[in-house]
């Protein structure tokens, strides 16, 4: 058995020890989105640091844990803040829940992030649908040795983001009159916001958004089968759009959407 089988056994194991049962959806949520998670009903709270294999979320606006119950009628498993490669971690410790979920029975994730706008008819506390991503981290989470038993050694990545999620989302936000952007995540490693250099080289190669998360957590969840719907809050507008960037404002603008932003995931997850 690899190590890491060997891992996700021994986390997936504790998990479910703590009370975790069979799940169907993985939640990702990110910066000033993790108030979905307190909707989640018969709650099972397990704190990150509990956890065998499991780092900690240092990021303000992460709560630190994982949050199991019904939302929408479905069986769920919320990250309740996630893991950044610029926090220090590998590739593969950021990546390393997707695969625990995947181990515990889900079938799809569903994944948030709030992010920079690019496009520029985009505007500070729309919500995009991922339709795609650009993979400009610097690295590749699928990196080293394959087991094939986990996943293929060359993921397709042409459907990373499952178009039939993505046609739901778009019937649900028009049924409930959400204007719904559409666009391409591009993720870059950070810690630092890009450089207005940066962001009009983004546009130019096609992308609407950028941040600092997501790409990783997808391109693993496309090697191990996972089906994924992913949506942005676009924080504000990108390096060069505006006089400057700040975390303060990424949580101020997620506040006052998250109303939308809920209702949207609950909304969504229910038609799936």
């Amino acid at each position: 058995m690899t190590e890491l089988k060997l891992a996700i056994q021994e986390t997936s194991a504790f998990i479910q020890a703590a009370g975790v049962g069979p799940v169907e959806f993985g939640l990702i949520l990110g910066s000033g989105l993790g108030e979905l998670a307190d909707e989640i009903e018969d709650k099972v709270v397990v704190p990150y640091h509990e956890i065998p294999h499991f780092p900690v979320s240092t990021v303000v606006g992460h709560a630190g844990q994982l949050v199991y119950g019904t939302l929408s009628g479905k069986k769920v498993l919320a990250m309740q803040g996630r893991f950044h490669f610029y926090e220090g971690h590998s590739m593969q410790t950021v990546t390393y829940p997707v695969r625990v979920m995947k181990a515990l029975g889900a079938h799809s994730m569903v994944v948030t992030n709030a992010c920079g706008g690019v496009n520029e008819s985009f505007a500070p506390g729309d919500l995009m649908l991922i339709t795609d991503q650009i993979n400009f981290t610097g690295t590749n989470p699928l990196i080293g040795p394959n087991d094939d038993e986990i996943g293929p050694r060359f993921p397709d990545m042409s459907n990373a983001y499952t178009p039939a999620y993505q046609e739901v989302a778009k019937e649900v936000g028009a049924a409930n009159g959400l204007h719904l952007q559409e666009g391409v995540y591009m993720g870059f490693s950070g810690p630092t916001y890009e450089t207005p250099a940066e962001i009009r080289f983004a546009r130019g190669i096609g992308a609407d958004a950028v941040g600092m998360s997501t790409v990783p957590e997808v391109i693993v969840a496309a090697h191990c089968g996972l089906k994924v719907l992913g949506i942005s809050c676009i924080t504000n507008l990108a390096a060069g759009m505006q006089a400057n960037l700040n975390h303060e404002e990424v949580v101020a603008t997620t506040e006052r959407v998250k109303g939308e932003f809920k209702d949207l995931v609950k909304k969504t997850l229910a038609a799936l």
